[in-house]
C-alpha cells in the first residue's frame, strides 16, 4: 500500500512537472509580443485573458506527453494506467450484473436491438446478466412505442417513471434501490450508447479482480457515421480522448472520472455514497457522473478509466446545432460545481476532478476578450514583432491540439494499418485538424451565450429528448443561430486589418471560424460532402474500414 502511495506521488508531480511549464508558454510568448512600446490597458487586458485559459493548455500538454509516451512504450497500454493492485480478474465471470440504458422519449426500436444484440453476446453467461430499459419518457406517443416494443422483448426488464425526479441521476438511483437487488454490478448505458460483450466482460473482470474499486469508466469513441459533421469530429475526438484519457489514467489513478455511461459500478458502495445534495439553491445538480465520482473517492472507494477503445462507443451530433445544443446542456452542468468545491466529505482529488470539469468552458468569456482586446489595439495602432507573433501563433496551434496532434503522430509511426494505411489516414487528419479549428472557433461565443442563459434566475435545463438523425441545416437556421457570431468575427477581424493585415491572417487559425460560422453549418450538413468524404475513405474509422 505505501509503495503505491508512493508511486501515485511520483506520478502527480512528473504531472505537475509538465502541466506547469506548458502552462505558463503562452503567456510568456504573448508577453514577448506585447512588451515592446510599453504597457497600458488593453495589453495588460489581453496578458490576463491568456493567464486566466492557461491551466487548460497546461492539462493539455501533460496528459499529451504522457499518454504518447505510454502508448509508445507500454506493451499493453490500458492496463499500464490501471491503478496500483488493480487487474482484472483472469478467473470466471461470478458476480452478477445489471446492464441498463436510461432513456427519455428515445427512438426506442434502437435501444432494444442494441441490447438485445449484446445479450445474445452475453449468452454464455447468461445467468451472470440482466438487461433492461431505464424509461423517464413522458411524452405519449413515445410511452405507447416503448410499451409495444418492450412487450416483444419480454426478455428484458423495463421499469418506467412517471416523474423525471433527479433527471438520469434519479433514473439510475431508483433502479438502483427498487430493482438490482439480486445484483452485484451495474453497466450504466445511454440510448446512443453501445458496448460489445467483450467490452462489458473486462469490466466485470476488473471490478470482481479489484475489490477497492467502487466504478470502472471505459475509454469511449465515436460510432461510425455517414454525415460530415459527426465523421470529422469524431475522427478527431477519437484521436485525442485515446492520448488523453491514457495520460490521465496514469497520474490520477484511482481517483478517475466518470462520464456518466459506458461505465460500470459496483451496486453496493454507489448506494450509499452517490445520492446527490440539491444545489444550495434547492436546484437538482444536471451533470451528476463527475460529483458521484468525487463522492466515491471521498468514501474511499477507487475510481478509474480502462483507457481502451475497443468495444465502446457513443453516437456524436448530427449537424453544428444540434452539438452547439449539447455543448450547452454540458456547460450548464459543469458549472454547477463551483457550488460543490466545499462540499465536505470529498477527496482533494475529487475537488480537482470539478474544477477541471469547469475549466472546460470557464476560458470561453476570455478567449472571445482576448480577440476583442487585440483587436482594439490592433485598430489604436499597436505594433507588434512579426517573428514573435508568428512563434505565439504557432506554439498556440501546438499547444491546443497537443493530445490530438501526438496521436496523429503515433498512429502515423504504426502505420495507421486500423485507419488503411498512413496515406489515408493522413487526409483524415489534414481534413479533421481544419475542420477543428473553424469549430473551436464557433464554439467560444456559443459557449459565452450558453453561460448567459444559465446566470441565476433562468429556468434550469432539463434532461429533453435529442435529435441523433442526420439532417440538412439550411441558410435560414444557421443564420439565426450564428449571427452573433459572425458578427463578432467582423468586428474583431475588421481591427486586426486595420492595424495589421499581417495580424488578421495570424488571428485566422484561432478565430477565423467566426467569418465563416454560417457556412459552415450548412457545408457540414450535407450530403454532397458527406457522399464525397465518404466515397473517398477520408475521415473513415477503422469498424468502417473493416466492414
Amino acid at each position: 500500500m505505501r509503495h503505491g502511495r508512493g508511486m501515485m506521488l511520483a506520478r502527480r508531480l512528473t504531472f505537475l512537472a509538465l502541466a506547469l511549464p506548458g502552462a505558463l508558454v503562452l503567456p510568456w510568448l504573448l508577453w514577448g509580443v506585447l512588451a515592446p512600446g510599453g504597457w497600458g490597458v488593453l495589453k495588460a487586458g489581453m496578458l490576463l485573458c491568456l493567464v486566466g485559459t492557461a491551466p487548460w493548455f497546461g492539462l493539455g500538454v501533460a496528459h499529451a506527453v504522457l499518454g504518447f509516451a505510454i502508448r509508445r512504450l507500454a506493451r499493453d497500454p490500458a492496463r499500464a494506467v490501471l491503478p496500483p493492485g488493480a487487474s482484472p480478474d483472469p478467473g470466471p465471470i461470478t458476480a452478477r450484473t445489471a446492464i441498463g440504458v436510461a432513456v427519455r422519449n428515445e427512438a426506442i426500436g434502437e435501444v432494444v436491438a442494441a441490447l438485445a444484440a449484446l445479450r445474445e453476446g452475453l449468452a454464455a453467461e447468461a445467468d451472470r446478466f440482466g438487461f433492461f430499459v431505464l424509461s423517464d419518457t413522458d411524452e405519449a406517443a413515445a410511452i405507447g412505442a416503448e410499451a409495444a416494443a418492450m412487450a416483444a422483448a419480454p426478455a428484458i426488464g423495463y421499469r418506467r417513471r412517471a416523474v423525471n425526479a433527479g433527471f438520469k441521476a434519479g433514473n439510475v438511483m431508483e433502479f438502483l434501490d427498487r430493482h438490482a437487488g439480486e445484483f452485484d454490478f451495474a453497466v450504466v448505458l445511454d440510448a446512443d450508447s453501445r458496448m460489445s460483450a467483450d467490452a462489458v466482460r473486462r469490466l466485470v473482470r476488473i471490478l470482481q479482480g479489484s475489490p477497492s474499486l467502487a466504478l470502472v469508466q471505459h475509454l469511449t469513441v465515436g460510432r461510425p457515421a455517414a454525415a460530415a459533421f459527426p465523421r470529422l469530429f469524431q475522427f478527431g475526438m477519437r484521436a485525442g480522448m485515446r492520448i488523453w484519457a491514457t495520460g490521465q489514467a496514469w497520474w490520477q489513478g484511482d481517483a478517475g472520472p466518470f462520464w456518466g455511461h459506458n461505465a460500470i459500478l459496483r451496486i453496493a458502495p454507489f448506494r450509499a455514497h452517490c445520492r446527490l445534495p440539491a444545489l444550495p439553491d434547492g436546484r437538482t445538480i444536471l451533470s451528476h457522473d463527475q460529483v458521484e465520482a468525487a463522492l466515491l473517492r471521498g468514501a474511499g472507494w477507487g475510481v478509474c478509466v480502462w483507457a481502451a477503445e475497443e468495444g465502446s462507443q457513443e453516437e456524436n451530433p448530427p449537424a453544428l446545432p444540434e452539438f452547439i445544443a449539447r455543448d450547452a446542456r454540458w456547460l450548464a452542468g459543469n458549472m454547477q460545481y463551483r457550488h460543490l468545491l466545499g462540499m465536505p466529505g470529498l477527496a482533494a482529488i475529487g475537488r480537482w476532478q470539478l474544477v477541471q470539469a469547469m475549466l472546460l468552458f470557464s476560458g470561453a468569456p476570455l478567449s472571445c476578450a482576448l480577440l476583442l482586446l487585440a483587436a482594439l489595439a490592433a485598430a489604436g495602432g499597436m505594433a507588434v514583432p512579426r517573428d514573435r507573433m508568428l512563434g505565439l501563433t504557432l506554439a498556440w496551434l501546438a499547444l491546443a491540439y497537443a493530445p490530438k496532434l501526438l496521436s496523429y503522430l503515433d498512429a502515423g509511426l504504426d502505420g495507421a494499418r486500423p485507419y488503411g494505411g498512413r496515406w489515408r489516414f493522413a487526409l483524415g487528419a489534414v481534413a479533421e485538424f481544419g475542420f477543428s479549428l473553424l469549430l473551436d472557433a464557433i464554439m467560444q461565443p456559443s459557449r459565452v451565450l450558453a453561460m448567459a442563459a444559465a446566470l441565476p434566475g433562468r429556468r434550469q435545463a432539463g434532461w429533453g429528448a435529442q435529435n441523433r438523425a442526420a439532417r440538412g441545416v439550411g441558410w435560414g437556421e444557421a443564420a439565426r443561430l450564428l449571427w452573433p457570431h459572425t458578427l463578432l468575427g467582423a468586428v474583431a477581424f475588421a481591427g486586426l486589418a486595420r492595424g495589421s493585415w499581417l495580424a488578421a491572417l495570424w488571428a485566422l487559425p484561432v478565430a477565423g471560424g467566426l467569418l465563416v460560422a454560417i457556412p459552415f453549418a450548412v457545408a457540414t450538413s450535407r450530403p454532397a460532402l458527406s457522399d464525397w468524404l465518404r466515397a473517398r475513405g477520408i475521415a473513415a474509422l477503422p469498424e468502417e474500414i473493416r466492414r
